[in-house]
């Protein structure tokens, strides 16, 4: 089974919350190795950067180094649960940008 770290950027079937639809995009691994069979993963959506922004989004600074083919944003507030089987790693973030989606996570989950 692959293994992920926080700030992997990862291809995962991302949930949609107004449709019951799954689409394959780009996420940020923030946990890994979570569940009963410690294979469950926390990715966030990662989006194109002309989307318009939302409070707590993270820049990427170096999309292609990351493993992304446009300038993008992490997006904090989207949070999803999806097995590590169905995942690929595609590249990693930097660690200043790692810090600062762990900055943005912490900000909201101690409101």
């Amino acid at each position: 089974m692959p293994s992920f770290e926080f700030g992997d950027v990862v291809r995962a079937p991302f949930p949609y919350t107004d449709r019951d639809v799954r689409q394959h995009r780009p996420a940020l691994v923030v946990a890994a190795g979570l569940g009963a069979d410690r294979q469950m993963v926390w990715v966030l959506m990662i989006t194109s950067a002309e989307n318009r922004r939302w409070p707590d989004d993270v820049e990427v600074v170096d999309h292609a180094a990351s493993g992304l083919p446009v300038p993008s944003l992490i997006r904090t507030a989207k949070i999803a649960t999806v097995e590590a089987g169905r995942i690929e790693k595609v590249g990693a973030v930097t660690a200043a940008v790692a810090e600062a989606v762990r900055r943005a996570l912490i900000g909201r989950l101690s409101e």
